[in-house]
């Protein structure tokens, strides 16, 4: 049997060489080539986790911060590449999610097989 690690390895150079990943990368190196396009989407992702961090910590997000973030999102999906870029993105996080549902199987099924025995 192989090494978990090296089918580790194996599945991250499979994950690299994905359509998946290829039409990501060329999406990302796009926004992150034009300046203008590029400060939008750190705006973007900016406020993004200014609102991820506070929500975990149990801080209440004010009014204008749910609207500036509303006005953050409608100027981000206006742009083309950044939208292709997000669009890419969750392509590949589909991939990635599909992928731990047949890594965790095994799992799956050892609990499951637990639970109808109980």
């Amino acid at each position: 049997m192989s090494n978990i690690y090296d089918l580790a390895y194996d599945l991250e150079k499979g994950l690299r060489e994905s359509e998946e990943f290829q039409a990501l990368k060329e999406a990302y190196e796009k926004v992150m080539n034009d300046p203008t396009t590029k400060q939008m989407f750190d705006n973007f992702r900016d406020t993004q986790l200014e609102l991820q961090q506070k929500q975990a910590q149990g801080e209440e997000i004010t009014q204008e911060e749910v609207e500036n973030a509303q006005q953050v999102v409608e100027l981000v999906q206006q742009n083309e590449d950044i939208s292709k870029l997000m669009e890419e993105e969750q392509r590949l996080n589909t991939l990635i999610g599909d992928v731990s549902k047949i890594i965790t199987k095994p799992l799956e099924e050892l609990y499951g097989e637990d639970e109808q025995q109980q």
